[in-house]
């Protein structure tokens, strides 16, 4: 595992240090996702939609400064293709 090259599965997070993962079940590190959005081998946000965690991810780039347009690009091309949501398309 390279985790300098891994992004969150579900949020598009970098995943640099051990600490940003999240983990199994047993307590494994999960290498797929971040420790924001999985934990203990279940989503956080169980049950949230590709668009609600577009909406989410726009929200939060925005409070971090980033410009509401960037954040929406961003987060329109990054989310679908992720694993958690691929095949999934966004509702507009």
């Amino acid at each position: 595992m390279k985790p300098s090259l891994n992004i969150c599965q579900s949020c598009g997070m970098p995943m640099h240090h051990l600490s940003d993962f999240g983990t199994n079940k047993n307590g494994n590190v999960n290498s797929d996702y971040c420790h924001f959005c999985y934990v203990k081998g279940a989503f956080v946000d169980h049950g949230i939609t590709l668009e609600q965690k577009i909406e989410k991810n726009i929200a939060f780039a925005e409070k971090k400064g980033m410009p509401r347009e960037e954040a929406t690009i961003l987060a329109h091309s990054t989310l679908p293709n992720l694993r958690r949501w691929k095949g999934l398309k966004p509702i507009d």
